[in-house]
């Protein structure tokens, strides 16, 4: 037998006020996009914004409905629309923020794991990184330089059969 270690690194910000104003202004429409998130069974709100190589910004919004699980995910909401409308286009960065109806959150929240998922696939096909930067409503911002730091051990095309 033998052990493999994984290592992730990942730089923590006290505030939005020390990122570069490029990925503050991402942060704040990821918040707009997030007080706009249908969320009426949870109260918890999720934005995310994302940037283009062509300088376009997407964001999206978590949509819940009562037939659980037939919502979507913020993250989701925004690749997909980027993928639909501007397909071939590198996605570069990503904002995330939560804001809670129950508790303010000060934690910065990653991801769940179909959200890493589906941003895993567009990495791998775009062949370039996507900065991740996540925070909670208020406090710590997280930069994750690719999706690969939060999902180490994708599951990508190289695994399916050729047909």
């Amino acid at each position: 037998m033998k052990k493999h270690k994984l290592e992730t690194y990942l730089e923590v910000y006290d505030s939005i006020s020390e990122l570069p104003d490029t990925i503050q202004n991402l942060i704040n429409k990821a918040q707009q996009a997030r007080d706009n998130a249908y969320a009426p069974y949870s109260r918890f709100k999720v934005g995310a914004a994302l940037e283009l190589a062509n300088g376009t910004i997407v964001t999206g919004n978590n949509q819940e409905n009562a037939a659980f699980p037939s919502g979507l995910c913020a993250e989701r909401v925004a690749v997909f629309y980027a993928g639909a409308n501007y397909p071939g286009e590198r996605i570069l960065h990503l904002a995330l923020t939560v804001k809670s109806g129950h508790k303010v959150i000060n934690t910065p929240t990653p991801p769940c794991g179909a959200c890493r998922q589906s941003l895993a696939e567009y990495e791998v096909g775009q062949g370039q990184p996507i900065a991740l930067y996540f925070m909670g409503e208020t406090g710590k911002v997280v930069k994750s330089g690719s999706i690969r730091d939060l999902l180490p051990l994708i599951f990508d095309s190289s695994f399916l059969e050729k047909l």
